[in-house]
């Protein structure tokens, strides 16, 4: 599966399963590579809404993930 931003790569190893950390790196990233704020939002939403396993799917379906 290709991710929506295949430019975008964040490093999650390291985050200690904290959800707010992987939100927050993934939405800096997004920022930084000058996403629409509309569809940082939307990552924000999307990721929110399950559990912490979906947050990580979601993750990679937004930018890769090492």
């Amino acid at each position: 599966m290709t991710p929506k931003y295949p430019d975008i790569s964040v490093e999650l190893s390291g985050k200690d399963g904290n959800a707010f950390a992987v939100m927050a790196s993934v939405g800096k990233a997004l920022k930084r590579n000058e996403v629409p704020q509309e569809e940082v939002e939307q990552f924000y939403a999307e990721s929110m809404s399950g559990d912490y396993d979906h947050l990580l799917r979601t993750a990679m379906r937004w930018v890769v993930v090492s």
